[in-house]
């Protein structure tokens, strides 16, 4: 199935108002399930031009991803990644896998959006979005701390992350 015929998917979820069925079957397509996914909740929605995502629950718990209504008025390759994003931070907050610091999760959920290693499916999003993506990952990098040891841990992807962008 190509993308033009996930749309259209999409857009018959969107027409019967299903936004939660339309998003698992986002989820299934790319390949994002988790054990620890307990299902979504909507959010309020922000400007028409504008999406935000959350996952929320307990560290070590199962998980809910929060997104808005309009969720499937966005490009289709940004709605995947957006959704990506939260999965797997569905995945990290899982006990079995958790990640408790919020910055490490953060730049594993942007370096992710930018090459899809957890996700292979998930289809690249623009130039542009690459490039804000990229700026995000290097913001919760240094957030770390300074030669702290999860620094020196993820050393490697910041300089693909740098590559990335100064190759746009």
């Amino acid at each position: 199935m190509n993308l033009e015929h996930v749309k259209d998917h999409l857009n018959a979820y969107k027409q019967h108002d299903q936004i939660f069925d339309a998003a698992q079957f986002l989820i299934n397509f790319f390949g994002l399930e988790s054990e620890n996914f307990a299902g979504f909740g909507f959010r309020p929605e922000l400007e028409p031009d504008k999406m935000l995502l959350t996952t929320e629950g307990v560290l070590g718990e199962k998980q809910m991803v929060m997104i808005p209504r309009n969720l499937f008025d966005f490009d289709l390759n940004l709605v995947a990644n957006m959704v990506a994003h939260e999965m797997l931070h569905v995945r990290q907050k899982a006990q079995e896998t958790l990640v408790e610091d919020k910055n490490e999760r953060e730049f594993q959920s942007y370096y992710e959006m930018l090459f899809h290693k957890e996700f292979p499916l998930v289809p690249d999003v623009s130039d542009f979005h690459k490039k804000f993506f990229g700026e995000k990952a290097l913001e919760y990098y240094k957030r770390m701390g300074e030669n702290s040891d999860l620094q020196k841990k993820y050393f490697d992807k910041k300089i693909e992350v740098e590559n990335l962008i100064n190759s746009l």
